[in-house]
């Protein structure tokens, strides 16, 4: 009897099988036996998870490989590790699944304009804080039909942006520009731009001689090369894990901060804030998304209540 695995070519591919199926003829329960299989870390787990039989799920994922042609997990004592062809088709896997719910709940609502369903929105800490509730207060008075599942991610690495990216959020609202590039395939539109100010203990005479209090998420991206042309900024002595605890540092007297304006809503009445100039940084904070889901009606919903919100708060500022 040939296996995927006795046909599996040097490349990591496997031989189509004689007459197989091709990888458009995947069905929406392969497509959630691989987002199980990686979110679960096995082929026992992921039975377990979608209430079927261990071979069942092994027959499954054996049928995909053949029609996409790829091994797309490595088998092992510990579980099932994605590939790289694997983690690819895992995030495919997820983005259809979300686009067929999508198509569910549009045909539903086409007749009344109404809009129903999930809406999975990413985002990183001080926008889950001063931006995002308020956006979301207004998305369901709308669209009371609409549950926003809100995950905050930490703005490293892939941050917000690889959520969507891997078909975990149907919006991502990210930091643009700098070292945060957009993946490839989404898409994205600046909602606001923020500057970045000095931060100080209240009433300090010489805020600048303080030491610096930074955190992780502001380590550089937007602020690296205008960073590196003030010789008056120290070396970090203090690194938290958030801008809140930044905050509370400096509150209490121990140092000052370089921290965008989302990051100071708020800012209690210890801390005083000073303009860093002209040439200070900007951020560019905005959403990211998915070609397809960009028209959908609720994503559409919420990146116009975001935008009307950030205009409302720029001509305030004013």
């Amino acid at each position: 009897m040939t296996t995927a695995s006795s046909r599996t070519g040097r490349s990591g591919s496997v031989d189509p099988a004689p007459g197989a199926a091709r990888p458009g003829d995947l069905a929406p329960h392969e497509l959630r036996v691989l987002v199980a299989v990686a979110g679960e870390g096995g082929f026992s787990a992921a039975a377990g998870a979608l209430g079927v039989t261990q071979s069942a799920v092994s027959h499954s994922v054996r049928g995909i490989e053949r029609k996409v042609g790829a091994v797309l997990f490595e088998r092992g004592r510990k579980g099932a590790v994605p590939t790289a062809g694997g983690a690819a088709a895992v995030a495919h896997a997820r983005r259809v699944l979300r686009l067929l719910d999508a198509l569910a709940a549009e045909a539903r609502g086409a007749g009344n304009g109404a809009v129903e369903g999930p809406l999975r929105i990413a985002a990183f800490r001080s926008v889950a804080l001063h931006l995002l509730p308020a956006a979301l207060e207004r998305l369901t008075a709308r669209h009371p039909g609409l549950v926003p599942e809100v995950r905050v991610v930490r703005e490293l690495g892939a941050g917000t942006a690889g959520e969507v990216a891997e078909g975990r959020a149907d919006l991502g609202i990210a930091t643009i520009g700098g070292t945060s590039t957009v993946p490839a395939g989404l898409i994205s539109g600046v909602l606001v731009e923020e500057p970045y100010s000095l931060v100080h203990p209240a009433g300090h005479p010489d805020p600048r001689s303080l030491p610096l209090i930074d955190w992780h998420e502001n380590c550089g991206s937007y602020t690296r090369q205008w960073w590196a042309g003030q010789d008056w900024i120290p070396k970090a002595t203090v690194l938290t894990e958030d801008d809140g605890a930044v905050l509370a540092m400096v509150g209490a007297g121990h140092g000052m901060a370089i921290m965008p304006g989302l990051s100071l809503t708020g800012a209690p009445d210890s801390v005083e804030i000073a303009d860093l100039g002209t040439d200070r940084p900007i951020r560019s904070v905005g959403y990211v998304t998915t070609p397809e889901l960009a028209r959908s009606v609720a994503v559409r919903a919420l990146i116009r209540e975001l935008r009307e919100l950030a205009v409302s708060d720029s001509r305030k500022s004013e």
